[in-house]
């Protein structure tokens, strides 16, 4: 693989769509994450890589029946009610719209988003990475959305190369470096051999699953306030464990940037350095064994959250782990 100025390449495997952004005529602004986030992060990729719009991949919305190979119907059907999805978005004035309003403002900009993942991964396998500017929505599961979560497109991902790529995906390792616990792809792989789940997160906050921790093989359980030098040390004995134990023809990492200092759900003290090491990190370790990635932005609540995001991936770029064929 030849690693190229991804400027000047025609297409790369970032994924993005305009119609990521939620939309409540500005009652998106009652809850903390950034409703527009993918937006904001490829304006600045944009400038800092030379790139244009038509540079990366426009997903199509999933379908029912894409869905329907994870969801159940009856969860399916419970978010034709707002009052359900109000929960999930934990915005309370929800309750008050009509449906149609929840599926067009909010839920159809989800959906967008996990089908955004699943492109990404059939894209990974190509290109050996991708990155979704968007989904991560680790506290869904098949049954139950939760914590800004209304679809479980990991789940979703991985059931999806499972089924198609049955050959060259046969089992796959899930690297969730979110503030938060990762319960929701942990309730769905409960048991499941082929699914190998690394979570580092503060056990402190929302959800503390327990149930959902036994599917955790390779877990720390951080305390408020974690700092880079500690987390860091961690994540790379983590990550020499996990690959001692499991070899994974790919990697899905959940890269939330709630774990910066100063986010008010994450409760962790990371820098804006440690989050660019912490990424550095993961993608050096799969991508020097030939492992392809699949990045997604899952939680991140403050404004310098994109801004983080962005330069950690041209920080990718520059050191050559992002590399077009």
């Amino acid at each position: 693989m030849k690693c190229e100025d991804v400027g000047k390449s025609d297409k790369l495997p970032i994924v993005y769509s305009k119609n990521y952004s939620v939309r409540f005529a500005g009652l998106e602004k009652l809850h903390p994450f950034d409703a527009a986030k993918g937006k904001h992060i490829q304006e600045l990729l944009c400038d800092e890589l030379s790139l244009n719009a038509g540079q990366f991949y426009d997903p199509v919305e999933i379908t029912k029946e894409q869905l329907r190979r994870v969801h159940t119907r009856k969860y399916l059907k419970s978010l034709k009610w707002s009052a359900k999805v109000a929960c999930i978005a934990e915005v309370p004035v929800m309750i008050f719209m009509p449906n149609f309003t929840v599926q067009s403002g909010y839920l159809r900009p989800m959906r967008y988003q996990a089908s955004g993942s699943i492109l990404a991964g059939k894209l990974a396998l190509e290109y050996g990475w991708a990155i979704n500017l968007g989904g991560g929505f680790h506290h869904c599961c098949s049954n139950k959305g939760g914590g800004f979560c209304p679809y479980a497109d990991i789940t979703l991902l991985l059931v999806r190369l499972f089924d198609l790529e049955p050959t060259r995906v046969r089992n796959a390792m899930i690297v969730d470096l979110d503030a938060h616990q990762g319960n929701g792809h942990e309730r769905d792989f409960m048991n499941t051999d082929s699914v190998y789940i690394l979570d580092m997160y503060n056990a402190f906050v929302y959800p503390m699953d327990h149930e959902a921790k036994l599917s955790i093989r390779c877990g720390v359980e951080l305390k408020h306030l974690t700092e880079d030098a500690y987390y860091l040390r961690q994540l790379s004995r983590c990550l020499l464990q996990a690959l001692t134990e499991f070899k994974p023809d790919i990697v899905i990492y959940n890269a939330g940037t709630d774990v910066l200092k100063g986010d008010p759900l994450g409760n962790l003290a990371l820098t804006a350095e440690g989050v660019i090491e912490r990424d550095r990190l993961v993608f050096s370790t799969f991508r020097s064994l030939n492992i392809p990635v699949v990045m997604l932005l899952s939680g991140g609540y403050m404004k310098c959250s994109k801004r983080v995001i962005a330069d950690s991936i041209v920080n990718l770029q520059r050191q050559g782990w992002l590399c077009v064929p």
